[in-house]
C-alpha cells in the first residue's frame, strides 16, 4: 500500500478558482511523485462554454505532477454524477484515491497527510474515508492531531476501493430508515443536518453525492478521520459556485507545515467532539431562513 494514491481533481467553469487550486496542489510535497487526473465537466445546453474552454486550455499546459491525465466531458454531468462516475472509473485501476474539487486550497502537507493515513488505515474497516478539511469547532485540549467523526467530508478527501464500490447511490432503503426514529437519531450524531439533506436528496431537491456517501458511512457504522488543523480551505463559499452561497461559517485556519508526522495513537471516538459537531450543525432558525433567502435570490 506504499504506492502514492492518484489525485482526482474535478473542475467545471471557474477558471480563477481552479488555477488557485492547482497552484496549491502543485506546491505539495509529493506532487511531483503523484498521478493527477483532471475531470473537466462539459457545458450545460444554455452555456457558451467560454469559461470551460479557457480552463481546459490552461490545464492542458499545466505541469507539476508526475503525470497529468485530462478527461474532458462533452456534456454536462453535474457535480454528483461527475464525482461518482469519475471516482468509480479510477477505481478500475487503483485501490485508493485522493479527491479535490476546483475551489479548494490545500496545505503543503495535504498529500503527505492523505497518503500516510490511507496507508495506515487501509485495513481498519471501521474507517471509510479521510478528510483533509476540519470544521472550525472547539476541540478538547488533549485532542490528538487527528480525530474521528460520524460524517464524511467532500472538501479534500480520500478513500479506498473496497469502501466505495458497494455504495447504494439509489438509497433503496430510505423508506425504512425514515420510519425508524432510533436510526434517524443515530445518523444525526454526525450533525442534525444529515437526515434533512438525505430527505432533500430523495425528494429531488438537491443532487448530492456527499450526503449519500455520509449515509453509507452510517449504515456501515464507519468513521471519517479529520485533522486537528485543517489541510484544506474552501474558497468557493463566495457565491461563485452553483452549490454554494456566501458564508464564513466553515472558514478554517489552514495548516502551513510541509511535513506531517503520522501519530502513534489509539484512535477512538471522542464524545466531546461529537457534541461539538452536533452543535455546529444545529442551525438556528435565523441561519436557515437566511440561507433559504440567499439561495432564492441566487437562482
Amino acid at each position: 500500500m506504499n504506492k502514492l494514491a492518484p489525485v482526482l481533481l474535478f473542475v467545471y467553469n471557474r477558471p480563477d478558482h481552479a488555477r488557485i487550486t492547482l497552484d496549491a496542489l502543485s506546491q505539495n510535497t509529493q506532487a511531483d511523485q503523484s498521478e493527477l487526473f483532471i475531470f473537466s465537466d462539459g457545458p450545460k445546453k444554455e452555456e457558451s462554454g467560454e469559461k470551460i474552454n479557457s480552463l481546459r486550455e490552461y490545464i492542458r499546459k499545466f505541469k507539476g505532477f508526475k503525470n497529468i491525465t485530462i478527461i474532458e466531458r462533452d456534456s454536462n454531468y453535474g457535480l454528483a454524477r461527475s464525482v461518482i462516475t469519475g471516482v468509480s472509473e479510477i477505481f478500475k485501476i487503483y485501490d485508493k484515491v485522493i479527491v479535490v474539487e476546483d475551489d479548494l486550497i490545500t496545505s503543503p502537507n495535504f498529500l503527505v497527510y492523505m497518503n500516510c493515513l490511507l496507508d495506515k488505515y487501509h485495513d481498519m474497516l471501521s474507517i471509510y474515508s479521510i478528510s483533509g478539511y476540519s470544521f472550525p469547532i472547539k476541540l478538547p485540549p488533549d485532542c490528538d492531531s487527528i480525530y474521528l467523526a460520524k460524517r464524511a467530508s467532500s472538501w479534500g478527501w480520500g478513500t479506498w476501493k473496497n469502501r466505495w464500490e458497494d455504495v447504494d447511490w439509489n438509497l433503496l432503503d430510505f423508506s425504512s430508515f425514515i420510519k425508524n426514529k432510533d436510526m434517524i437519531n443515530s445518523f444525526n450524531k454526525g450533525g442534525k443536518d444529515l437526515t434533512r439533506m438525505l430527505k432533500k436528496q430523495v425528494n429531488g431537491k438537491i443532487d448530492s453525492w456527499a450526503i449519500r456517501w455520509s449515509y453509507h458511512h452510517f449504515k456501515n457504522n464507519a468513521f471519517c478521520i479529520y485533522p486537528k488543523i485543517s489541510k484544506v480551505h474552501n474558497i468557493g463559499q463566495d457565491n461563485s459556485g452553483r452549490h454554494s452561497i456566501k458564508t464564513n461559517k466553515y472558514k478554517a485556519i489552514l495548516d502551513t507545515e510541509k511535513k506531517f508526522e503520522l501519530p502513534d495513537i489509539d484512535l477512538t471516538p471522542n464524545s466531546l467532539i461529537t457534541k461539538e459537531l452536533q452543535s455546529f450543525f444545529n442551525y438556528t432558525l435565523f441561519e436557515r431562513v437566511s440561507w433559504f433567502i440567499k439561495r432564492k435570490l441566487k437562482f
